[in-house]
């Protein structure tokens, strides 16, 4: 098979697994979604490739950070947002792998990552305001910044603007003003990607799946 290797503990967890299995002979190759993915991936014996050399995989195996009962998901505390996207949207199927903490009535209370260029940074933050603001969301924007106080660059090359909203009632509303704004790359709302969730609980694991809703 040829996997996608998503980002994040959660994601971790299953690349070092996988990697025993395939030590015991398990035939797949992944496709990571961050440059922290691909460390762990070598170093757990995984082969590796590109979406340049294999366009379409099989399926993509990832976290989350907020998870509502319609597999609506928010994603990119990790920073990886815009690559995890891709790797997704050129799989047959999302799987998300998640601990009951992540499950939400309505997303928002995980500030949601706007992954955006470097030039015209106040510009683009003033339209994203305004976009946020039209789906009926307000709250504060913040540049994501590494430990020594300068703006987090992601795998990419891109900064990060956090929206901590709280609640997000119209998740659909809220993607298309974002991808409609200049300067915004990508955004952490993965609407319609995810195929089925596994999120693990004290009674056990619950599973949804896109049928079922």
């Amino acid at each position: 098979m040829k996997l996608g290797l998503g980002t994040g503990s959660t994601a971790a967890h299953f690349v070092e697994l996988l990697g025993v299995k395939v030590k015991a002979g398990l035939n797949v190759v992944g496709v990571p979604t961050s440059e922290a993915t691909r460390g762990l991936a070598k170093h757990a014996g995984i082969p590796l490739t590109t979406l340049e050399e294999a366009p379409e995989l099989d399926l993509t195996v990832d976290g989350a950070d907020e998870i509502d009962s319609r597999l609506r998901l928010i994603k990119g505390g990790g920073a990886a947002l815009l690559r995890e996207k891709i790797v997704a949207n050129a799989s047959k199927r999302m799987v998300v792998i998640a601990d009951s903490g992540k499950k939400v009535a309505m997303l928002g209370a995980f500030p949601l990552p706007i992954e955006v260029i470097q030039f015209g940074l106040e510009a683009t933050k003033r339209a994203v305001v305004k976009a946020i603001e039209r789906a009926g969301c307000q709250g504060e924007i913040r540049l994501r910044l590494r430990p020594d106080g300068h703006g987090l660059v992601t795998d990419s090359g891109h900064f990060i603007l956090d929206a901590s909203l709280g609640r997000i009632p119209d998740p659909e509303a809220l993607a298309d003003g974002l991808a409609a704004v200049p300067g915004v790359v990508e955004h952490g709302l993965f609407i319609g990607l995810a195929s089925e969730a596994f999120i693990a609980g004290p009674s056990g694991v619950e599973h949804i799946a896109r049928s079922s809703f």
